[in-house]
């Protein structure tokens, strides 16, 4: 797998700096049972990295002693993990919010028949990666089967609660485009996933959240291959709304790798960008309760421009209405 980091540096996108942190998100670890081709993470089932006992240790007397209001668990498959349920009860024992990034088809892996017994148990907001409403286009993006999978999964949710307009157990799902092109308008894609899924399937959701693919790892040695990497870098940097620069995840999120060092952002954490201290040349989670963070120069280079181009995209979706 090639690496885009030199293509992506110098960067003239505009100088950022982190305000008030409100989520920890934590990478459990890039063990997944998927290979997905847009996966940022190039995560898969070979990959040996994973979160040790004594490193979910450091995260839960980070969420004691720090005011954190958000657990963000992201992967690979951060279920995979052996902490990943300790990590859950820990927070949510401590009345912090959980959010799982599932890509569903792990519900269905030996060990883990009562996992989604166990996130609504615990009230953990599932947003669940589902990259198309069509069965083709998920399968070719992530594998055969992996479609009919996943819609088996979001029903066995459904009947625990999740995605009840009524309810508290909310369950949102990510699209990522096909191809090196940008999301199409988030709340017009919302209504044709709600219209197909439930009509066809009778799969219900809370809101869909329509991310762009970043040009890194898997993703990013793909376009290389392809000889589309710099036609993409100048789509969505021609793309690029200042609009977007105050609501980027990474001014209030703190990203914590698997062996609990820090980053700006889970792309960044993919880059080896590691989170900009002028004392400390590789930050642990260890070193938090002696960083002080708030107002410190966010690291950004081209990739950046992914979460502010067009309607903008972050964890949280897109960042403006486009209609």
């Amino acid at each position: 797998m090639r690496n885009t980091l030199e293509k992506l540096t110098p960067s003239a996108f505009p100088q950022i700096h982190r305000g008030r942190l409100h989520t920890l998100q934590v990478n459990l670890g890039y063990r997944c049972n998927q290979q997905c081709l847009h996966c940022h993470v190039a995560a898969g089932p070979n990959r040996p990295e994973t979160m040790s006992a004594e490193i979910a240790d450091l995260v839960i007397e980070t969420l004691r002693t720090r005011c954190f209001v958000s657990l963000d668990l992201t992967g690979g498959a951060p279920e995979l993990n052996a902490q990943f349920r300790r990590l859950v009860t820990a927070a949510r024992t401590l009345d912090i919010d959980v959010i799982d990034r599932c890509n569903l088809t792990v519900l269905q892996e030996p060990g883990q028949e009562d996992l989604a017994e166990f996130l609504a148990a615990n009230r953990v907001e599932v947003v669940a990666s589902l990259p198309c409403y069509l069965e083709d286009n998920v399968n070719r993006q992530r594998g055969k089967g992996v479609f009919d999978r996943s819609i088996a999964a979001l029903r066995s949710l459904n009947a625990l609660g999740y995605g009840d307009p009524a309810g508290d157990l909310y369950l949102n799902l990510v699209y990522n485009p096909q191809g090196p092109v940008l999301p199409p308008p988030q709340s017009s894609l919302e209504s044709d996933y709600r219209r197909v899924l439930g009509d066809g399937h009778g799969v219900r959701f809370n809101q869909l959240l329509a991310l762009a693919n970043l040009p890194i790892q898997r993703f990013g040695s793909t376009l290389l291959s392809h000889g589309q990497f710099d036609d993409y870098v100048s789509l969505l940097k021609q793309a690029h709304r200042d609009e977007n620069l105050d609501q980027v995840m990474c001014r209030s999120l703190l990203s914590v790798d698997w062996q609990g060092y820090l980053y700006d952002c889970d792309f960044n954490q993919m880059l080896g960008l590691g989170l900009q201290q002028t004392d400390k040349p590789r930050p642990h989670l260890r070193d938090l309760p002696r960083l002080a963070l708030a107002g410190n120069p966010i690291v950004v280079a081209d990739h950046c421009y992914g979460c502010t181009a067009g309607q903008g995209s972050s964890c949280g979706g897109a960042l403006q209405d486009a209609g």
